[in-house]
């Protein structure tokens, strides 16, 4: 009489433990974003720019001349227009393969932005939606300019980013983010 009973218990047991196992599991989540970071944080130097005189912009576009002149991977010249300044910037041949092409001009690694951890995770009809922290760290030489075009931001400072996963043939996938920037080569 007593297998009938031990089979009536495990059977919902098993079922549970099933169910249970469907759920995306925080620490799963947080192995499949850390696959995807660190990200390169760029900073994007434009081929040509003009602001007006004394403006803010033209403060910050000679804060970025000045320390490309410093870095000695560009050739900039500044000239003056009535009251505008005008700003061109060339990548010389010898600079490094890390400055890429972006539209208009340049992009620099500034530093890079690091997984934290998962904060919120939210189930949803197709699986799940995670909302995750990153944090800015490793600074290059051109963090300076990135810190210029972005005051308020500072190293070691987090910010929130959202990751959707589905589940697809009995494992959980990681099928996008709202990371806007490239990973880390």
């Amino acid at each position: 009489m007593r297998r009938p009973i031990l089979s009536v218990l495990l059977v919902p047991a098993a079922l549970l433990s099933l169910a249970c196992s469907s759920k995306l599991e925080r620490s799963k989540a947080e192995d499949l974003l850390r696959k995807a970071y660190p990200v390169v944080v760029p900073v994007t130097v434009p081929e040509q720019a003009s602001a007006e005189k004394g403006s803010p912009e033209a403060l910050r576009l000679q804060t970025l001349k000045e320390n490309l002149d410093k870095s000695g991977w560009f050739d900039s010249t500044r000239s003056e227009a009535g009251g505008r300044e005008a700003y061109t910037f060339r990548l010389k041949a010898d600079a490094p393969k890390t400055i890429t092409a972006a539209p208009k001009g340049f992009q620099l690694p500034a530093a890079e932005a690091q997984f934290v951890k998962a904060l919120r995770m939210e189930p949803t009809r197709e699986g799940a939606r995670v909302t995750y922290q990153i944090r800015l760290a490793n600074p290059t030489a051109q963090f300076p300019l990135f810190l210029a075009l972005h005051p308020k931001a500072a190293l070691g400072s987090t910010k929130e980013r959202h990751a959707t996963f589905e589940r697809n043939g009995g494992r959980w996938e990681l099928t996008g983010t709202d990371e806007a920037f490239r990973k880390a080569e």
